[in-house]
């Protein structure tokens, strides 16, 4: 997936060379929780958003009203708890954040959330097919790899889907690898480019380090090293003993991703990052979404880059990862089914 060495772009210069002429509004489904909240400061800050949307089934308007004395150009607005609330945040919204949700416990796996997540996102779904089909909707909300198949039954339902403006957020898997390698090798995180791929759970997550500054990493550190990018978030859990899970780092991959489209979309050229897409790569094998390195453009994901040469341990590490991904799509998609 995409270097870390881009990881903030709105906090470095480049950003705040932003053209105040290019409105965007931006819209945030849970912007009271633990990752909503962060998140929509970074995105307050953020040259490039003109119109921020705050939505929650509670404390919204009280977020909005907070942020918006932060003085930079961009407008804030919180909206009520109801249908109406939630249709008026995400009209003419030219990106859709889903960070709604219940966090995980200790103990709990991503899949442990899913059948409250699974429910909160498929509403938001109907709600933002119905009143923004045309934004890019990007999905925070675990487990990702069941929830974003879950967004797209519910848009081609109702008969909006577009494969290109469905993302789900996996940035935080390679600003960990980036970070967690620099720690083993002793050098900069932003200079750290480790590519991603597959999903964001457990072994569906495949570091390839062979594609890094440090392909000659081998043996019990190369395994620590792995398991430590796969499971970093059970870290968090853990030390945050039973108070949340991973919120200010995730609000952070979060609010790359979707500058990293509005530059797309303000037509920069050649931005490129990790994400969970309807993509070609293993349709032959029945799984319809996998993450690799997508270049983003105007209309949303332009190109999906094929995951390259890997060595045999990565070989391995990709067939589990194919294994567990299709049963965790397949989740999603059931869940639509049995409960439209």
């Amino acid at each position: 997936m995409f270097a870390a060495r881009q990881s903030f772009g709105f906090i470095q210069k480049r950003a705040f060379s932003a053209s105040a002429s290019q409105a965007s509004k931006v819209a945030v489904l849970g912007a009271a929780g633990g990752i909503g909240q962060p998140l929509s400061l970074l995105l307050k800050l953020n040259p490039r958003v003109s119109e921020l949307a705050l939505y929650d089934i509670r404390g919204g308007p009280g977020v909005a009203a907070d942020l918006s004395h932060i003085n930079t150009n961009s407008t804030v607005n919180g909206y009520q708890p109801d249908a109406s609330g939630l249709e008026n945040a995400l009209k003419g919204s030219e990106i859709v954040l889903i960070p709604a949700g219940v966090p995980r416990k200790p103990g709990m796996t991503r899949d442990d959330l899913f059948n409250t997540n699974a429910s909160i996102v498929r509403d938001l779904a109907k709600a933002a097919a119905k009143a923004s089909p045309e934004a890019n909707i990007l999905v925070i909300s675990n487990p990702v790899n069941s929830t974003v198949p879950i967004v797209s039954e519910v848009f081609k339902a109702a008969g909006v889907y577009n494969p290109k403006r469905l993302f789900g957020v996996t940035t935080l898997d390679v600003v960990r690898a980036s970070r967690f390698i620099s720690q083993v090798q002793g050098s900069d995180p932003s200079k750290e480019a480790v590519p991603v791929v597959g999903g964001h759970s457990g072994v569906t997550i495949v570091p390839l380090l062979s594609q890094s500054n440090h392909a000659s990493i081998q043996g019990t550190t190369r395994d620590q090293l792995v398991n430590r990018i796969q499971f970093g978030g059970d870290e968090v859990v853990k030390a945050k003993d039973g108070a949340g899970s991973a919120t200010l780092s995730m609000a952070m991959a979060g609010a790359r991703f979707a500058e990293s489209l509005l530059r797309a979309a303000q037509g920069e050229k050649g931005v490129v990052e990790p994400t969970f897409v309807d993509s070609p790569l293993y349709k032959d094998q029945g799984i319809d979404f996998f993450a690799s390195k997508v270049e983003l453009g105007p209309n949303g994901a332009e190109k999906i880059n094929p995951v390259g040469a890997v060595n045999e341990y990565e070989q391995k590490l990709l067939e589990a990862c194919l294994g567990d991904l299709k049963k965790n799509i397949q989740k999603g998609i059931d869940f639509v089914k049995a409960n439209p």
